[in-house]
């Protein structure tokens, strides 16, 4: 069995640096949560991984909705309700795993590779050619690519 649920490609890229970025990050996360699923580290590492994920998820979207905002990007809202719907479901879950009458499966992984794989595809690559449409810068500064190239200033997160 391969340890890799998600591999990344460039043709996942949406055109913003910082976005594209972010979505490596929660694909590495998913192949994190298959690898504690696949080689059994237990429910309560597998339960760190997928707060980690959903803490994660949060705060990219926070960012991407920002991006919208200063750009007035007009499928704001229904962007915006993929992404409060997906942190529904996810809330769900996890209540469900605190009362015991659920578990993170091979299933669940699954529906968390289909779902950000179509949403990148879809919702997020339209908005990355109205970002960039629009002004919007595609990389960082040089300042910030070299202090990226230090170290992950997202790990600060955790």
């Amino acid at each position: 069995m391969s340890t890799e649920l998600f591999h990344w490609t460039s043709e996942l890229d949406v055109g913003i640096q910082e976005i594209d970025e972010q979505h490596k990050e929660l694909v590495d996360l998913l192949n994190q949560l298959h690898v504690a699923i696949q080689e059994h580290h237990g429910s309560a590492t597998s339960r760190q991984v997928l707060d980690k994920l959903a803490d994660y998820t949060r705060t990219h979207f926070a960012v991407e909705e920002s991006l919208m905002r200063v750009s007035n990007y007009p499928d704001f809202a229904a962007h915006k309700q993929n992404h409060e719907d997906l942190i529904a479901q996810v809330q769900a879950l996890q209540e469900k795993l605190d009362s015991g009458q659920g578990a993170i499966t091979f299933e669940l992984l699954h529906f968390l590779k289909v779902w950000l794989t179509r949403h990148i595809n879809e919702a997020d690559k339209r908005f990355g050619a109205h970002f960039l449409a629009h002004g919007g810068a595609s990389q960082w500064s040089e300042h910030v690519e070299e202090a990226m190239k230090k170290r992950k200033w997202w790990w600060k997160f955790w």
